[in-house]
């Protein structure tokens, strides 16, 4: 019977929140808690992925969509074996997928289904449809806020679009570069009061990542944090994240309406039902 696979959505609404970093490094934390992770670069038209991790990267989505190869064709082996699906760089069409084409690009992702057991998908900034296409496709959602009254606006505004129109109803927050457990708990709670009142959704928080100066320069070096410096602040608080996603619940149906896996939830919902 095939697997259930985790499928992550790491997301912001605001850019500058350091939606990338957290998603390179919870998947190398995921990866070195012997899962088998591939990590999607889904800002189609601005990859930073592979600059962040310093590969050069052949052949892009850009390839898969125009039929030139097949999605397991550009798959790259980033640190710990993680799996990196690359994105192009400053193609203008890029940014401007249709609809159709999110749906196949998602369903693509089923033929690689044995080979993985978590997917985070790093999504670009904003709300346009190429971010709740995949948002939404996804299991679990993470919304990164950091300490700056746009970044909690544009957080609610996406989890208000997702709740409104796309009927998600949980979301689970991290809160990036803060300088206390504290002060993580309070960003939190400020964006939780907001939305549970407003909306019909339930906020999670996941925990908190510490301004630490190891990040800024782990970048530098084109390495994540826990390569760099795995003893720091940084490192030891991603360590403790993916320990936590470790214990989330695996969906084990499906929402009725597109999603990454689908069909290996509807093989498990009728394996359930004999």
């Amino acid at each position: 019977m095939s697997h259930p696979i985790q499928v992550i959505a790491v997301t912001g609404g605001k850019g500058g929140v350091g939606k990338s970093n957290i998603s390179i490094n919870l998947s190398l934390a995921l990866s070195q808690l012997q899962r088998r992770v591939m990590l999607l670069d889904a800002d189609f038209g601005l990859a930073n992925i592979d600059v962040l991790l310093g590969i050069r990267a052949n052949k892009t989505i850009a390839d898969v969509l125009s039929g030139e190869c097949d999605l397991r064709d550009i798959l790259i082996t980033g640190p710990g074996g993680i799996k990196i699906v690359p994105a192009a760089s400053g193609v203008q069409q890029m940014a401007s997928l249709t609809p159709q084409q999110h749906g196949a690009m998602i369903q693509a992702f089923s033929a690689l289904g044995d080979q993985l057991d978590v997917l985070v998908i790093d999504t670009a900034a904003g709300i346009s449809d190429s971010v709740t296409s995949f948002v939404s496709a996804a299991q679990e959602i993470l919304v990164v806020v950091c300490d700056e009254p746009s970044s909690i606006t544009d957080a609610y505004a996406l989890i208000k679009l997702l709740n409104k129109d796309y009927g998600i109803q949980r979301v689970r927050v991290i809160a990036n570069m803060v300088h206390s457990v504290k002060e993580g708990q309070l960003l939190f709670n400020k964006l939780s009061q907001v939305c549970e009142r407003f909306l019909d959704i339930t906020m999670q928080y996941t925990g908190a990542v510490p301004a630490d100066d190891n990040v800024r320069k782990a970048v530098q070096k084109q390495k994540p944090v826990l390569e760099y410096a795995p003893r720091s602040k940084a490192s030891l608080a991603y360590k403790q994240i993916a320990s936590k996603i470790q214990e989330w619940p695996l969906t084990s149906s499906p929402r009725g309406h597109l999603e990454f896996f689908v069909e290996r939830l509807l093989n498990q919902q009728v394996s359930a039902q004999m």
